[in-house]
């Protein structure tokens, strides 16, 4: 999101962008500091599970379009947080929806996932597979997408939903796979891999995701669903070896496993989501930046901004540690 936040302020210094963030664990303004002295970006800080608040951001901003990342999104920490993500991803999802649909908004673009679909070793997921999640944070943004799109069949609300491929690149808090590779390897510690390894992820670049969402903005029609895909395809265990491979200047098999360490899988773990694009690449985008040049650029930005995060050591356990979260109280 701070990705997208950051081209729409300098391509378009026209509309005003604003940024509302809650801050959580995994957030970090030091992603927005080549825009936050700009004259057309505006920063809030503000929960988007707090009805009243988010009315009166409504009322008080005079908001045009809507992108939604916001979201509880680590699977490993959603079966510790089933309620947390349920609470965050469903509820927070549906005040927003209702506050802009309030408002009059001109589009409202929900950030969903490949996940929603559920795992599959064959089949290539179009926009009208199934939803079958099998982990409670891909659950929770399947549900959150019903209700977004009940918004477009109850009111004719412009709504578009979006379902991407794992995105990597600068920015990311280094609980997922990729920068948390890459941060052990830095910090001269193993790889731990959930299970087998044979779990296979399609990786899409930052800034091919930013285009895309730009595309959405622009080309996407309301009350459509936009599969962000891309064909590159890789098992955590190979890329686990990639990393190492550039990181530690070895190509010797024996000296990769020595940096590889098998830990015990999540509760369950889809082997693949294979999408199919096709209606993206109609409205003219496709993914452009190769593996080879976006991992270079990753691996070269985490070596300074590692600590970007006054947690990020935290986010290398091989499994989550995490604060409780507060339980709901009753009536």
């Amino acid at each position: 999101a701070s990705h997208v936040v950051v081209s729409l302020v300098k391509n378009y210094p026209n509309y005003l962008i604003i940024n509302l963030d809650k801050l959580d664990y995994c957030a970090s303004l030091k992603n927005l500091e080549t825009v936050s002295e700009k004259s057309n970006y505006k920063f809030i800080q503000g929960d988007i599970c707090e009805p009243d608040f988010i009315k009166q951001l409504f009322e008080t901003e005079k908001i045009d379009i809507v992108l939604h990342f916001a979201a509880q999104t680590h699977v490993d920490l959603s079966f510790w947080h089933a309620l947390e993500f349920t609470y965050v991803n469903v509820y927070g999802t549906n005040v927003l929806v209702a506050a802009a649909h309030e408002a009059n908004v001109e589009k409202f673009v929900y950030v969903s996932t490949d996940e929603v679909y559920g795992g599959s070793t064959d089949e290539e997921f179009d926009e009208s597979s199934p939803k079958r999640p099998t982990n409670p944070y891909a659950s929770s943004k399947a549900a959150a997408e019903c209700f977004v799109q009940s918004y477009w069949e109850r009111y004719q609300f412009p709504v578009v939903i979006t379902r991407s491929s794992n995105v990597y690149g600068p920015h990311q808090y280094p609980e997922k796979v990729i920068p948390k590779f890459i941060s052990l390897l830095q910090q001269n510690r193993k790889c731990c891999i959930h299970g087998s390894g044979l779990q296979r992820r399609n990786f899409l670049y930052a800034t091919d995701v930013v285009e895309a969402f730009l595309t959405v903005l622009k080309e996407g029609k309301p009350g459509e669903i936009y599969n962000i895909g891309t064909n590159f395809e890789m098992s955590i265990s190979q890329l686990a070896k990639e990393l190492i491979h550039l990181i530690k200047k070895t190509s010797s098999e024996s000296e990769m496993e020595h940096w590889m360490d098998y830990v015990k899988d999540r509760p369950t773990n889809d082997l693949r989501y294979p999408m199919n694009s096709e209606k993206m690449h109609n409205l003219g985008w496709r993914p452009k930046v190769p593996w080879k040049e976006g991992i270079k650029k990753t691996i070269e930005w985490y070596k300074e901004n590692f600590h970007n995060w006054k947690n990020s050591e935290k986010a290398l356990e091989p499994f989550p540690v995490t604060e409780p979260f507060a339980q709901l109280s009753g009536p």
